[in-house]
This record gives structure tokens, C-alpha cells and sequence, in this order.
């Protein structure tokens, strides 16, 4: 499959947007930090809780569970602290034009050791 168009650039702000993504059951979470857009599986690994209504640290490349704190790395989907200790998929993005690009068919996953 093709990468698959999930938002465009002026849909995103210094928040998550939480979308699902077409043709499929998948919902993603997308940040923008800086230059960078990042997609990662909009669920907690630790409980079913919406990781886009979480808080974004830039610095850090990180979102964070609101609900019990777990912190995520969005570059790899690692957990970073408790209660949260399995990773949380992550997806390759582009932008192309306006738009990011997921490629949902290549998650990968990492878990800090």
C-alpha cells in the first residue's frame, strides 16, 4: 500500500491531532515539532487512553499520557517511564506538498532498556 494523505500542514498546531485514518481502523496521533511530523498509534500501550490529548515536550520529542503520566518518544514509540512499559507503534511520514503521507503498512516499535 501507498502511503495514505491523514492531515494537512495548517491542520496542525503546537497539539496532537488525533485522526483516523482512511480505509482503515487505525487512529494516529500526529505532532509537529519543529520542521518534523511524527506519527504515532493514538493509544496508550499502559491503558485506552488517547495519546493526542496528551501534552507534547519539543525538546524532548516526547507526548505524555494525560491520564497516568507514561511519556512516549515519538521517533521510536518507546515508553519511557511507568506505568507505561510496552512501546506504542510509530509510522514513517512525509510531507508531500501540504499534506503528510503515514505509510501505516511499516509500524515499527522500540522499547528502552
Amino acid at each position: 500500500m501507498s502511503p495514505v494523505a491523514v492531515a494537512t500542514l495548517d491542520e496542525l498546531s503546537d497539539v496532537p491531532l488525533g485522526v483516523d485514518v482512511p480505509g482503515s481502523d487505525l487512529e494516529l496521533a500526529i505532532v509537529r515539532i519543529g520542521d518534523e511530523v511524527f506519527a504515532i498509534a493514538d493509544e496508550c500501550s499502559h491503558g485506552n487512553v488517547r495519546l493526542s490529548e496528551g501534552d507534547v515536550d519539543a525538546e524532548h520529542c516526547t507526548i505524555e499520557c494525560y491520564l497516568h503520566g507514561s511519556m512516549f518518544d515519538l521517533r521510536t514509540g518507546a515508553a519511557l517511564n511507568l506505568p507505561a512499559v510496552l512501546p506504542v507503534p510509530v509510522y514513517p511520514c512525509v510531507i508531500d506538498g501540504d499534506q503528510i503521507l503515514v505509510d501505516i503498512d511499516h509500524p515499527s516499535t522500540h522499547q528502552e532498556n
